[in-house]
């Protein structure tokens, strides 16, 4: 069994007596058909163990909420595919562009890379704990009718909203990449990008190729342009679709550094007319820190601006490199979740990349038996 943490206590762990209790308001107060557990991750390479841990926590608390509460539960991977795949900058002007994942690789080769990267995990856990499981690329997700439908209904709203979205320049930006076959590059920063209402059914969008000059795509609920939001303004577009369940209560699962973020979407999502109790429920998990308290973070470390922590070990960077079947790093991971979800201080904290090596290597033993 692995051995427990020391965890200190805190003002939400002593309020509750599991960690799921967090939950409990929102089930309780207009009881759910069904739950499903969101869970997104950038498509930009192989997994680390931040990004592992918070998709079999996804896995391990959907399990429990459906044992306690007897509603199926189910996990929806989001594979955001529009995470950057080359940068570029115009010497003329200065201004950044970018090239994503979705454009650059195109989608059978997306679809490739997330059944090579990501799809064997979530198949053992689905498995394991007898949860079922989607996975949703941002592309198929940006085409979808009911997301397109509630962007253009946001956009007469977005004065509202656009100093919580983007709290440095009120320009919540969008990306449309360049059409030009083969092309696929936007702004980053979208500096010269602009869009306007074309009626209600339809938006216009007016921006610069970096290596075609300017261009205009439309963008419609059921076709038109690929719609690439920035961050806070994805997650609030996301979440704004969410927030009429029609009997499904979705629960965003993310990792510790988001919660700084989400305020932001909350007080954009209420000053575009969200009360407080149609604010979505979310689920922030244990983070993965250096010993200098940073997130662990495989691109500085990779870019040589930040070392490789004392007792982490390279498979922590790139799951694949873990010495062991995905069988044996799913049993290692379930054992760990075990141990953070037997106490709300287990939980409700963030842990060292040597602390989790030393979960993770530690003889597993599930606590709890899986279905």
């Amino acid at each position: 069994m692995t051995t427990h943490p020391v965890s200190p206590n805190t003002v939400l762990a002593n309020a509750l007596h599991h960690a799921e209790d967090v939950l409990t308001p929102r089930i309780l107060a207009t009881p759910p058909e069904r739950i499903v557990l969101v869970v997104g991750t950038q498509i930009n390479g192989a997994p680390h163990i931040g990004t592992s841990l918070v998709q079999s926590l996804a896995f391990a608390m959907a399990a429990r909420l459906r044992d306690r509460f007897g509603i199926p539960t189910e996990v929806l991977f989001s594979a955001l595919d529009n995470a950057p795949y080359e940068l570029a900058t115009d010497p003329a002007t200065g201004n950044r562009y970018q090239r994503a994942y979705a454009q650059a690789l195109g989608d059978q080769a997306l679809g490739d890379l997330v059944s090579a990267l990501y799809q064997p995990l979530f198949i053992t856990l689905s498995r394991r704990l007898g949860i079922p499981h989607r996975v949703e690329t941002y592309t198929q997700q940006q085409a979808g009718e009911h997301f397109r439908r509630t962007w253009l209904r946001l956009l007469p709203r977005l004065d509202a909203a656009r100093w919580w979205l983007a709290p440095s320049t009120g320009n919540p930006h969008l990306r449309i990449p360049c059409p030009h076959h083969g092309c696929g590059w936007a702004e980053k920063y979208a500096e010269h990008t602009r869009v306007h209402l074309a009626g209600r059914e339809a938006a216009q969008v007016a921006a610069v190729c970096l290596h075609h000059g300017p261009y205009q795509a439309t963008i419609t609920p059921t076709g038109g342009a690929y719609l690439d939001l920035a961050t806070l303004y994805r997650n609030t577009v996301k979440e704004l679709a969410l927030s009429d369940p029609r009997g499904t209560l979705h629960v965003m699962v993310k990792g510790g550094d988001w919660v700084f973020g989400s305020h932001l979407v909350d007080e954009a999502l209420q000053a575009v007319g969200l009360t407080r109790a149609q604010l979505p429920t979310r689920l922030f998990c244990p983070q993965v820190v250096t010993d200098t308290g940073a997130k662990l973070s495989k691109s500085l470390i990779r870019e040589g601006r930040a070392p490789l922590p004392d007792g982490a070990a390279d498979w922590m960077l790139d799951t694949r490199q873990w010495p062991g079947t995905v069988t044996e790093y799913a049993e290692q991971l379930l054992a760990m979740t075990d141990t953070f979800l037997s106490d709300p201080r287990h939980f409700f904290r963030s842990y060292s990349a040597a602390e989790i090596g030393r979960m993770m290597t530690a003889p597993a033993a599930r606590s709890v038996p899986v279905v």
